[in-house]
């Protein structure tokens, strides 16, 4: 059975605040992609994508355009072997790019269609207002015919006709400001979603740092207590509320209990690390939800 873990990853969301631009999530049946743009302190820019195409998923940071923090199927890539990796990474980056060039035209085209709709109501307003003008000289136009039913029968023909037209005029109007007023309401909805997308997204990044924290004090205890000699011998760290390996041993029922006392955030879920290459190994923390 598949276990369902955690990923620290960045929701994408169309929304601009604190220099960040959010590209909303394309999807098909074998791709999607997740990508956010922002600058930190020093002014550098920092893009984090996570995209799965041709059936493999990658995770990494941009910074100033070089690729960083390389994940590929939840598998972290050593730097010097990104190179391997540069035709698929240059493609996302490729894409990325058209994606928001494709962003950019799609917003100044929705800012065109709101001003041209803006144009047809107020266009409609005078239209209505120079209907009203014609139903009052038409008015005039038949009393004026009095002695000549004939021609102020036409007229009544007329009037009859602009009022028809009159009205056609209101409810198309009518249409137009009901759409402006879905299309408000759908813009409103959009920026309170970007707004929740990067605060979940920040809420991930600070869960993920702690973690890391954690299971670097985690190594540096079982390293005190003499259960791996040093870092580099650790291939494999599970803990659970019922028991806790190291690189498949099982730990006597004290060191158990010390280690889901002192980590209990990691024992509340079946948690996993790893730092072994290969087949059936990983690398990095793994979470699965909290036991019920």
């Amino acid at each position: 059975m598949k276990t369902k873990f955690f990923k620290y990853s960045v929701l994408v969301i169309a929304a601009m605040a604190w220099g960040v631009s959010v590209k909303a999530q394309e999807v098909s049946t074998d791709t999607y992609s997740n990508y956010d743009t922002q600058k930190d302190s020093h002014g550098n820019s920092i893009e984090r994508v996570h995209t799965y195409t041709n059936g493999k998923e990658y995770s990494f940071k941009l910074i100033n355009g070089k690729v960083s923090n390389l994940y590929v199927d939840d598998v972290k890539i050593p730097p010097e072997e990104y190179a391997k990796y540069s035709v698929e990474i240059n493609k996302i980056k490729e894409q990325i790019r058209l994606d928001r060039i494709q962003a950019e035209k799609d917003r100044a085209q929705a800012k065109l269609d709101r001003a041209q709709a803006d144009k047809d109501r107020a266009q409609a307003e005078r239209d209505r207002g120079q209907a009203e003008k014609d139903r009052q000289q038409a008015e005039r136009d038949r009393t004026e015919a009095v002695s000549s039913r004939g021609q102020a029968e036409k007229d009544r023909a007329q009037a009859e006709k602009d009022q028809v037209q009159a009205g056609k005029d209101r409810e198309q109007a009518g249409r137009d400001r009901e759409q402006a007023v879905k299309d408000r309401a759908q813009a409103e909805l959009d920026r309170a979603q970007a707004v929740k997308d990067r605060a979940q997204a920040e809420v991930d990044r600070k869960q993920a740092e702690e973690d890391r924290k954690l299971m670097a004090q985690m190594i540096n205890d079982l390293i005190n207590d003499k259960i791996i000699p040093d870092e580099e011998s650790l291939r494999e760290v599970t803990l659970n509320a019922d028991e806790m390996t190291v690189n498949g041993k099982k730990q006597s029922e004290e060191v158990f209990k010390k280690y889901k006392t002192r980590y209990n955030r990691f024992a509340n879920y079946n948690f996993s690390y790893g730092n072994s290459p290969g087949i059936h190994t990983y690398r990095g923390i793994h979470m699965s939800s909290p036991r019920q």
